[in-house]
Order: structure tokens, then C-alpha cells, then sequence
């Protein structure tokens, strides 16, 4: 009798065991939370804003560095060409230009025919005025920084297939001769007949605005409704109004431009740089050691959620309005 009762013990076990590891196998086969860390932009940033990458200017052996660093990025986390390879080639007299594409197919049926497009260019002037022997202008902020952002949405959004619409990661060559890239591609899509719903320009985020203010601020902000739909998504303000971006033009003076011009969609450009914050533009200091991680993880994983939302809704929110 002790014997049946030890086998009936022991067969209870190895049951309860069984429905134990069964029921982490289920578990450990959902989606694993994606966060974006300092270390990871750090990572991307170290590299991009080097001195091996001589100021990544257009036509340069650096800038091919830079487009084959994106495009392996792109390879490793599951972002698939757009066009037939990852490059969309142009000329700048004799110089040749790549801008680099990756997309993210949609996960809705119908939604997925409608394209958001992020981008940032990769671009920069190559050299400066030397400041004790340095004249290698790195671009860390302007605008690895930007490129860093978008390289990293399209990773989140590879690993989540959380987006019902598809999305474009287009980084840009020659915005500093200028916008001829972002210029070059908004005319290819117009060719491909594109359904693109809205763009948005990552522009310098890697520099905090002071205490008090919004986090970023958007060019032609009241151009269209997008950034109260994305705080609205966000939950809180995340991009908010700067007076100067119409007394500088910035609207028109960044790769979002062509995209308005060209498809006639709502698109702008979100920057933290606000001309107070970072003394470096376009000078040979603009580097890596100069940026705030942390800010810069903050950025995109409260920007996710943001665009989420938007990408997601069933109807198309976010529309042009006349300024």
C-alpha cells in the first residue's frame, strides 16, 4: 500500500514539474520589453562621431564607413531594404551620395499600405577650424545624434512588430550641402506613388534643453497637429513650442522640407537643441564626449509610446493645417 502511495506521489510531481516548465516555456515566448539604453547610443555614437570617420562629409571614405556601419545595423536587428539594396544613390556633381533605407512592414492588412518615415541625416562637413591640432568636425550632435534616434526606432519597432503601419528609417547624405539627399529621396517616393502618412526629421537630440522646458521642440509646429497627438500619446509633453524655429526657418532649413514640399504630408523636424544649450555647431568640438546619454535614451523611449500611438490609430489624426 506505502508503495502505491509513493508512486502516486511521485507521478504528482513529475506532473506539477511538467506543467511548471510548460507554463515558463509559454511565458518566456512572449515578447521580451525593449528598452533603449544609454549604452546603446553610446555604443552607435562612439563609432559614428570617431575620428576614423574624418567628419563623415559627403563622398568621403568616412561616409562609407558611416552608410556600411547603418546598413549592418539594419541587417543585425531585422530591418529589411527598401528599394532593392539599402541605398538610395544620387550625384552631387561628381560626388556620389547614398541615403540608407530601411522599412518595417506594418502588422494590420490594411494599415500597413500607409508608410510613417523617420529619418535623420548621416552626413556632416568633415573639417573645421583647427582647436589644438583638431580639425576633424565629428558631428556628434549634428547629426549622429539624430541618426543614432532613428536607427534605434527602427529597432525597437523590428523587435516589437508592434506598428500596424509600415515604416521607413531614412538616413540622410549631403543635408550639409544642402538637403540634397532627403531632396534626392522625397522625389523617388513621389515616383513610387508612396502612400506616406506623416515624416518626422530627428534633428540634434543629444543635448538636454534647460530645467522648465519641454523636452524637444517641433519646426512648424503649427503646421499640422502632430505634436499634440504625439503628447497625447506620450502622456505628457514631450514636444513642445519654440518660438525661434520661425525666426530661423527652421521648418524649411532641415530634411523634413523636401517631404512637405514633395508628398505634401505633415512633416517636421523634432530637435533638444535650442541654440543655448550646446556651443558647438559646426565646430570641431561636436564630440561624442560632449553628449548626454541618459538624455538620449530618455528621449527615444518616451517618443516610442508617442509614436506608437500614432502609427497605430485606426484613421489618420494628424493632418496639415494652415498655419
Amino acid at each position: 500500500m506505502n508503495k502505491i502511495i509513493v508512486s502516486f506521489v511521485l507521478c504528482l510531481f513529475i506532473v506539477s514539474c511538467s506543467a511548471k516548465k510548460k507554463s515558463k516555456d509559454v511565458s518566456s515566448s512572449e515578447p521580451e520589453k525593449i528598452t533603449i539604453t544609454a549604452n546603446d547610443v553610446k555604443t552607435s555614437m562612439e563609432y559614428l562621431a570617431s575620428d576614423e570617420l574624418g567628419g563623415r562629409e559627403t563622398g568621403s571614405e568616412g561616409i562609407e564607413k558611416a552608410a556600411v556601419f547603418i546598413e549592418n545595423f539594419f541587417k543585425k536587428n531585422g530591418i529589411k531594404p527598401y528599394f532593392e539594396t539599402y541605398r538610395d544613390s544620387f550625384q552631387l556633381g561628381d560626388l556620389t551620395g547614398y541615403n540608407v533605407i530601411g522599412m518595417i512592414e506594418g502588422n494590420d492588412e490594411k494599415l500597413k499600405n500607409e508608410f510613417v518615415i523617420l529619418g535623420g541625416h548621416y552626413d556632416h562637413i568633415g573639417y573645421g577650424k583647427a582647436v589644438n591640432g583638431d580639425s576633424i568636425a565629428n558631428g556628434a550632435n549634428d547629426d549622429a545624434s539624430g541618426t543614432i534616434a532613428a536607427m534605434e526606432f527602427g529597432r525597437y519597432f523590428s523587435k516589437s512588430k508592434s506598428n500596424k503601419r509600415s515604416i521607413l528609417i531614412t538616413l540622410y547624405d549631403a543635408e550639409e550641402k544642402g538637403l540634397k539627399g532627403s531632396a534626392h529621396l522625397a522625389k523617388e517616393l513621389k515616383k513610387k506613388g508612396i502612400n506616406a502618412y506623416t515624416m518626422i526629421n530627428f534633428e540634434m537630440i543629444g543635448v538636454p534643453r534647460a530645467d522648465g522646458k519641454s523636452m524637444s521642440y517641433m519646426s512648424g509646429f503649427n503646421r499640422s497637429n502632430f505634436a499634440p497627438t504625439l503628447n497625447k500619446y506620450a502622456g505628457e509633453e514631450i514636444v513642445g513650442f519654440f518660438p525661434k524655429a520661425k525666426d530661423f526657418n527652421l521648418f524649411m532649413r532641415s530634411d523634413n522640407f523636401p517631404f512637405f514640399r514633395e508628398l505634401n504630408i505633415p512633416a517636421h523636424a523634432i530637435s533638444t537643441f535650442d541654440f543655448t544649450n550646446f556651443n558647438y555647431y559646426h565646430h570641431v568640438d561636436d564630440e561624442a564626449d560632449k553628449m548626454n546619454y541618459e538624455h538620449m535614451a530618455n528621449f527615444i523611449n518616451k517618443m516610442i509610446p508617442a509614436l506608437e500611438g500614432m502609427m497605430n490609430a485606426p484613421t489618420k489624426e494628424v493632418a496639415l493645417t494652415d498655419e
